[in-house]
């Protein structure tokens, strides 16, 4: 029988509902766009346009592999994240709406700032120096990862989005000292590992199995690098230069003390948009400033 796009699209919205799927109606939304090359924003043409069996197909069968636990964001190799459709592939972590926290802080930081210079730490795919690059016509951002498949993709990202010309990767550690070559930023924005050992033994498969584990791994208590970043690359900052990390659900006061050790001012935690303290943001002294 045939089938128009939004009558797929609500096939799989109640088969994604029936099986608990996080967020059935995104989804769904995101799976029948991609499978029927059709604009995700504007669906009142999708009661209008019929489907051959080809197309049904190949939605029932992503829709199987997702339900079976594979990621949809890897299965479309794309997803959103801060209004832009990023690239992804199980070189880096999903971008995740949880995020946009720590993206909106710096971006509303990176405008108040002539001409920033922006260093996006444990960068993955790229999605927050690049959401900001889009916000913040004058900034320079700096990508920086371990990982050289990361890199890779996040290079992929920025070109296709418009922003290469002003987008640097830099392929660095961000557990040891940085490259004196790298000089100092205006902003430095961190989403890093954050995983505990004890969380990482209970991640849903289709975290555990599918995405990359050293983007993932935070070492024993899941704050290897919020230490190491605190100690080892605060001269990375300008004076009265911002720093921003995203955080796990209960980290929040443990970031703040490392952050308050390393003698960062203005320490504050910044909830997301499920109430959850997902950010905390400090500020680099200034010269002669000192300590309250």
């Amino acid at each position: 029988m045939a089938m128009t796009i939004n009558e797929l699209y609500l096939e799989l919205f109640k088969r994604f509902r029936q099986e608990g799927t996080p967020s059935p109606a995104l989804e769904a939304r995101e799976l029948t766009a991609y499978v029927c090359h059709a604009d995700k924003r504007r669906t009142a043409s999708w009661a209008h346009l019929y489907l051959d069996d080809d197309t049904i197909g190949q939605a029932n069968r992503l829709a199987k592999r997702y339900l079976d636990g594979e990621p949809l964001a890897y299965l479309l190799g794309e997803w959103d994240f801060y209004g832009l459709t990023f690239r992804v592939t199980p070189a880096a972590l999903i971008p995740r709406s949880d995020t946009e926290a720590l993206c909106e802080l710096a971006v509303r930081r990176a405008q108040e700032v002539m001409e920033p210079r922006v260093l996006d730490l444990c960068c993955g795919s790229g999605c927050i120096g690049i959401a900001l690059l889009h916000e913040v016509e004058d900034a320079t951002v700096y990508a920086a990862d371990l990982s050289e498949d990361a890199l890779l993709l996040a290079v992929e990202n920025a070109k296709e989005l418009g922003v290469s010309a002003r987008f640097q990767p830099v392929r660095c550690n961000a557990l040891v000292e940085p490259p004196s070559a790298l000089g100092a930023f205006h902003i430095i924005v961190c989403n890093p590992p954050y995983i505990s050992k004890e969380e990482l033994l209970h991640l849903d498969r289709s975290v555990a199995a599918y995405e990359p584990r050293m983007a993932l791994y935070g070492g024993p208590d899941g704050l290897d690098f919020y230490r190491s970043i605190t100690s080892y690359w605060m001269e990375a900052l300008v004076p009265g230069g911002m720093l921003y990390f995203e955080c796990g659900w209960n980290q929040a006061g443990s970031v703040v003390e490392l952050c308050e050790k390393a003698g960062l001012l203005d320490v504050r935690i910044h909830e997301d948009l499920s109430g959850i303290q997902r950010v905390v943001s400090a500020r680099a002294r200034r010269g002669g400033e000192l300590r309250l």
